[in-house]
């Protein structure tokens, strides 16, 4: 069984706890979806804070409606997932999101927080870290595109449109930086 398989099933058997009472299954989501849940909400809201209290609530429905979730519709995951982004856009379109800084102004403060927070998982990284020796191989743009792709959930080509280069030159950044990686790592 690959892994993929084997989180769905994870993600699956977790509903079904929750479903059943257990927190043992909830806590499974948490910890191993949590710090994603947080980065796609934050996408949708622009805000960290909002974006914690759209995964909070998010984690209170899934408790309380894993008995409606089914297998046959669809993945666990996309299932958790989908609950992270209705609450998310719920709360936007609820007008529960205050700006109270310009726009331009509050995103580019937003940008600039969010990818220091992604730079500095780099450097939270165990200082013995075989991953932490290998990123460090890497150039600093190189390094950047990655985290900011797997750690921000960034897409290509914000990730381009973000360091300002060509979307071509990003994916083979990352595609290259990657296998780099796979090799430093084995």
């Amino acid at each position: 069984m690959d892994v993929k398989q084997t989180q769905a099933d994870d993600f699956g058997a977790a509903l079904h706890a929750c479903a059943k009472g257990d927190r043992n299954g909830l806590r499974l989501i948490f910890d191993k979806e949590a710090g994603r849940l947080i980065a796609v909400a934050e996408r949708i809201v622009r805000r960290r804070d909002l974006a914690e209290e759209v995964v909070q609530e998010a984690f209170i429905r899934i408790w309380k409606n894993a008995s409606q979730y089914a297998p046959e519709r669809g993945s666990a995951r996309g299932w958790i997932y989908a609950i992270v982004r209705n609450r998310a856009l719920n709360m936007l379109r609820d007008g529960r999101r205050e700006d109270l800084v310009a726009d331009d102004r509050l995103d580019t403060l937003q940008e600039a927080q969010h990818v220091e927070h992604i730079m500095t998982s780099w450097h939270r990284l165990d200082q013995n870290s075989r991953l932490r020796d290998c990123l460090s191989t890497l150039d600093e743009t190189r390094r950047r595109g990655i985290l900011m792709a797997y750690v921000g959930g960034y897409t290509h080509g914000e990730i381009a449109g973000r360091l300002k280069v060509p979307l071509g030159t990003t994916k083979s950044w990352i595609r290259r930086g990657l296998s780099s990686l796979r090799e430093c790592m084995a």
